[in-house]
């Protein structure tokens, strides 16, 4: 069960999350990713969670859902490092092995990289236990409550 919580209550704020959210990432050394598992359903404040994220990594490239893709990739540079954003979007997938396919293992073991997961549930097998979870709901229009 999640620990905390957090109202946004507009698009910039759930934005302004994720840039903290980062930060502190950041900050911890690991050999890994960094894996975020975003849960909740469509228009819950996902995709807006993951373009905070990219552009606190300084990508400039616009971010939307890889719905039909199934994973994008953008490179980015932060404070004299190197970072590749891997944004998955598991919806549309029918089994794990569509994401394995992908190269899963080589992204998921590398240290510089940031995955972020959307619809996790499809992929649970296969996801480090080292990760955050954030589950977003919808509250109305602008307001979303993000567990963590």
């Amino acid at each position: 069960m999640p620990k905390n919580q957090i109202i946004t209550k507009s698009s910039r704020e759930t934005k302004m999350f994720a840039k903290k959210i980062l930060k502190k990432l950041l900050k911890l050394n690991s050999s890994k990713s960094l894996v975020i598992c975003l849960y909740g359903d469509l228009g819950g404040g996902k995709t807006t969670f993951t373009q905070g994220l990219a552009k606190e990594l300084g990508i400039k490239e616009t971010v939307n859902s890889p719905t039909f893709l199934i994973m994008k990739k953008y490179k980015s540079s932060k404070n004299n490092k190197k970072y590749t954003l891997y944004h998955f979007d598991c919806y549309r997938i029918s089994n794990q092995q569509e994401i394995l396919d992908l190269g899963w293992e080589e992204i998921i073991n590398s240290k510089n990289n940031i995955i972020v997961i959307e619809w996790p549930e499809k992929i649970e097998k296969i996801l480090p236990k080292e990760r955050l979870d954030l589950k977003f709901e919808f509250i109305d229009k602008n307001t979303r409550k993000i567990s963590f």
